[in-house]
């Protein structure tokens, strides 16, 4: 292996000499010296890989040393090691940001595991990380081949989006290669278990929980009956971003429980989160409630009526729910719910819709830098991560949980970078999204897409007598032949939503309890 450079600081430093020679032994470059300023000086002309600090030398302790050298070298590990067990000096070294913290008197092979579990650490992750999901990946293969069942299809997913997690954290891309491969089979099988049964799954024969039983069954089910629900729906967050974000929650909620339940067609916002909040499929929102509702082709807002709907929800179940409903798409509007949120201590379940992962995955249609900043799934959730850490979206929650409110976080339905385009025709009336067409007339060569010639038959309302549904499966993307070279170049890996697809239908539903 490469040389490892240590720099061992003790002032008695001649007692180390078995402890310096058997690292030696081991291949590493040890560098002894016995004070802290000459260590500052060395660390100045010299790279060190780590340093050892004794803790308790004469003239500089070893709390100045380190103090020193974290504003030499930041990222420098050092390892303390000291006679003093009080929690206090602990506390004030891990302040420091040390890479570890051992008691004197230490073995040689106490010394090697702190070197392995600093230096090595990377290494050693990606070599076990790389070995099991080579394990698991004919494990995986298997279960998408005989899968015919949606829970079967969850748990197929949520596998995929953990390897996706694990390999992320590697430094070679083979793998990604190979899991990327891997997941266009899981949704090239997934598109037509889809086709062929989500007639029937729609119709009340799936084990997952769909938009629009999410209230009545999840919801309702699991509010708190002493403490204020905050139910969180993030729009277009997908189940892999959720994972990410989880972290960031940890501090101040613990997950109580989570599963994967699913988005209807069109994976849509009109579509999906109307549905979640009336409780009905859309073409019974249509019915029921006319006023509030826009066919794909009318001019206007497609979610203006959320809270109307939701009320009228809780009136067909007979629940008597006090709530308040709160869309957030700026960010003056979250940080002015976080101040007030103690005003919802008197409810029953405080909405909130937040807007921001839907506008990111747009801009990144619209915008040269968000395609730079979103060219892949693991950038797209570093996107998301850094927005999360630094919005008044994780503000709500920190108050939300000094209020006790029990957390429930979910979304309307996920999305998918598209990269194969397929030509569609259609009449001048049918829709214009990327992911599904609705209308008269509607005609594609590809065979892959999903068809359906009576949308009443998967709950979807009708333009026309005579119109029809046609979504895009896996990667695809549909666009007209008028000026098809253009659109297609435009939109080539873009996000978009509206589909069929394991990220855009299998979507997050938490609940969490405050710490």
């Amino acid at each position: 292996m490469e040389s490892i450079q240590v720099l061992w600081v003790d002032d008695e430093i001649n007692r180390l000499q078995p402890h310096i020679q058997f690292l030696v032994e081991k291949g590493y470059q040890v560098s002894p010296c016995t004070n802290g300023p000459d260590a500052l000086e060395l660390i100045k002309k010299q790279a060190y890989d780590v340093v050892f600090l004794d803790e308790n030398m004469p003239g500089m302790d070893g709390l100045s040393v380190l103090s020193k050298i974290k504003q030499i070298l930041p990222n420098l590990a050092v390892i303390m090691i000291t006679k003093s067990e009080a929690e206090t000096l602990m506390e004030e070294a891990i302040g420091s940001k040390i890479a570890d913290y051992l008691i004197k008197p230490v073995n040689p092979n106490q010394i090697l595991l702190s070197l392995k579990k600093n230096l090595d650490h990377s290494r050693l992750v990606n070599e076990k990380t790389s070995m099991d999901y080579q394990r698991s990946f004919q494990e995986i293969n298997m279960e998408i081949s005989r899968a015919n069942d949606y829970a079967e299809w969850a748990g197929i997913y949520q596998k995929l989006c953990f390897w996706e997690l694990e390999l992320d954290t590697l430094e070679s891309n083979d793998l990604q290669e190979i899991l990327d491969y891997q997941k266009a089979e899981a949704n090239h099988q997934f598109s037509k278990f889809i086709s062929s049964n989500y007639e029937d799954l729609v119709g009340g024969n799936s084990p997952l929980v769909m938009s629009h039983q999410m209230i009545e069954q999840l919801v309702l089910s699991k509010m708190s009956e002493d403490k204020t629900t905050l139910l969180i729906v993030i729009d277009n967050l997908r189940y892999d971003q959720w994972r990410v974000l989880q972290k960031y929650l940890s501090p101040f909620y613990k997950l109580q429980e989570e599963m994967i339940c699913s988005s209807i067609l069109p994976t849509a916002t009109q579509y999906a989160r109307n549905a979640l909040f009336a409780g009905e499929l859309p073409v019974h929102i249509k019915r029921l409630y006319p006023n509030f509702w826009k066919d794909d082709i009318d001019s206007g807002g497609k979610n203006q009526h959320e809270q109307e709907l939701l009320r009228a929800h809780f009136a067909a179940l007979e629940q008597d729910v006090s709530f308040s409903y709160h869309k957030i798409n700026r960010q003056e509007q979250g940080l002015k719910l976080a101040s007030q949120l103690q005003n919802e201590a008197n409810n029953d379940l405080c909405v909130v819709v937040y807007n921001f992962v839907d506008v990111i995955s747009h801009a990144k249609t619209e915008m040269e830098i968000i395609k730079e900043l979103a060219s892949s799934d693991k950038a797209f959730r570093s996107l998301t991560s850094t927005w999360f850490q630094n919005s008044p979206l994780l503000d709500i929650i920190k108050r939300a949980q000094s209020l006790g409110f029990t957390l429930m976080i979910t979304t309307d339905h996920g999305t998918i970078n598209v990269r194969q385009p397929s030509k569609i025709l259609g009449d001048r009336e049918s829709s214009t999204n990327i992911r599904y067409k609705t209308g008269k007339r509607l005609d594609s060569e590809d065979k892959n897409l999903y068809t359906v010639s009576n949308p009443e038959d998967i709950g979807l309302p009708k333009i026309n007598l005579s119109s029809s549904f046609t979504f895009a499966t896996e990667d695809r993307y549909l666009i007209y032949p008028s000026n098809y070279n253009h659109f297609v170049n435009f939109y080539k890996n873009t996000y978009q939503h509206g589909g069929v697809s394991l990220e855009e239908m299998l979507i997050p539903f938490a609940v969490l309890s405050p710490k």
